[in-house]
């Protein structure tokens, strides 16, 4: 009987394991108190990107976010707006051209920029405390010193996208920090030129770096003298 019921209980982790998984924001999860979310305010940001990333729904309902989140009716509509007052979500609106039907979506570009303001604040408090103590940057290791890099871009990054990253995409840029060496100004202004492209994905970013590297484009200054010459037409 009980190796039925632990088939049964296995079988059904599976199922909802192959639904899908979402990725969250780290900052989201460890600083989310400090930043004056409350666990309804917290979570219901992890439905909207829940609802962004697996059910591919832009602008659930407040019935199923009620739903969703086992909450009484109105619960959700006042942490909603309480999130759009103080700016960690924004409604955009668009209309389609072809047949001028309008529709909505929740944009998580505010909760992206507070994580990221969050971190740097963090980074800076860090910094003020070794000065107090007598520790000096030169004295952090090269590999904590990659780490930290590698999650500011992360972040960075996901506000430029304005959504998590994968997996994969969090190895590119340990790639191009660990194995490529690129600075990392370099890859913030190689991002910075993809957006100003329009083309924001990372094999055309990884083109850009790939250019510049064999034009040997080392210093953010080297980028942005190339970049001149480039839209100038003195390539």
């Amino acid at each position: 009987m009980m190796n039925d019921a632990w088939k049964a209980w296995t079988k059904g982790v599976s199922f909802a394991m192959k639904a899908g998984t979402v990725s969250i924001p780290y900052p989201l999860l460890t600083q989310y108190r400090s930043l004056g979310l409350g666990d309804t305010e917290a979570m219901l940001l992890v439905q909207l990107l829940a609802f962004k990333q697996v059910d591919q729904d832009e602008f659930p309902s407040m019935e199923l976010l009620e739903h969703r989140m086992q909450l009484q009716a109105g619960e959700v509509s006042k942490t909603v707006r309480k999130l759009l007052k103080e700016g960690w979500i924004s409604i955009d609106q668009f209309t389609d051209e072809a047949t001028g039907r309008q529709s909505e979506s929740y944009n998580l570009s505010g909760m992206y920029e507070r994580l990221a303001e969050s971190m740097a604040a963090e980074q800076e408090n860090s910094r003020e405390w070794r000065a107090v103590s007598g520790e000096t940057p030169a004295a952090e290791s090269d590999h904590r010193r990659l780490e930290e890099q590698e999650r500011n871009l992360f972040v960075v990054f996901e506000t430029e996208f304005a959504r998590p990253l994968s997996p994969m995409e969090c190895e590119t840029i340990s790639g191009w920090i660990d194995q490529d060496r690129y600075p990392e100004e370099l890859i913030r202004l190689a991002l910075k030129e993809a957006v100003f492209a329009g083309k924001v994905h990372f094999r055309y970013i990884d083109r850009i770096l790939l250019e510049w590297n064999r034009n040997r484009v080392r210093t953010a200054e080297d980028a942005k003298a190339y970049i001149q010459r480039f839209r100038t037409g003195g390539r």
